[in-house]
């Protein structure tokens, strides 16, 4: 589904906090903007006010994707649909100036931009890119970054439904922090064991020798 990749403006969003870090990029009109990526003229329309506002539905984003990461997909999507019924979208055929091979516009869907803030055409885009694919590829396709304490949200696209990490860096940390625990937990049994071998010939009567 074309319109699925509007998803990224909810992930993007979401990831500007780390709440188990107390960071937060929220913090200017400058990167309100950033987050509109190309669609510059969304952007322009970013004021002061909006940052409260972002903040908010940022929150209500990352519920939905909490939800979801814990096995809730009724739950995901009520919480979506919530957002859908708040920031509704207007669709529209577009095809820009892209031409197929014979001259033809290579039409496809748009989600125009008709809000009367930043803030509601922003959230508008995001729950409707969410629930495309939600819909296209399932709720236990949205996630949240299972290295500690990331939580970064992320949507997952392998073949096997087998992504639990935002980035190859939190993967690779992960995977660090496993084999460390491991090793830590073969020497405590081998030491363990190695006691348990000392005491019972400790305890060996004379005779029995």
């Amino acid at each position: 589904m074309e319109l699925a990749h509007y998803s990224d403006f909810a992930v993007r969003l979401v990831n500007t906090e780390e709440p188990a870090r107390g960071k937060d990029t929220l913090t200017s009109v400058e990167v309100l903007r950033e987050l509109f990526g190309p669609a510059t003229q969304m952007a322009r329309r970013v004021t002061e006010a909006d940052l409260p506002r972002f903040r908010t539905v940022r929150a209500r984003l990352r519920a939905v994707f909490a939800a979801a990461d814990e096995g809730d997909h009724t739950g995901a999507v009520d919480l979506l649909n919530s957002l859908l019924l708040e920031f509704p979208v207007s669709p529209q055929i577009s095809g820009h100036d892209t031409l197929d091979e014979e001259g033809r516009p290579r039409w496809h869907m748009h989600l125009a931009d008709h809000s009367s803030n930043a803030t509601t055409g922003y959230a508008a885009i995001s729950a409707m890119g969410l629930a495309f694919h939600l819909t296209e590829f399932g709720a236990d396709r949205l996630g949240l970054c299972q290295a500690p304490p990331c939580r970064n949200a992320y949507l997952d696209t392998s073949t096997n439904r087998s992504r639990r990490y935002c980035s190859d860096r939190c993967a690779t940390r992960a995977n660090v922090a496993a084999y460390r625990a491991r090793k830590r937990l073969e020497a405590a049994r081998s030491d363990h064991t190695g006691r348990t071998e000392d005491t019972s010939q400790a305890s060996t009567t004379p005779a029995e020798r």
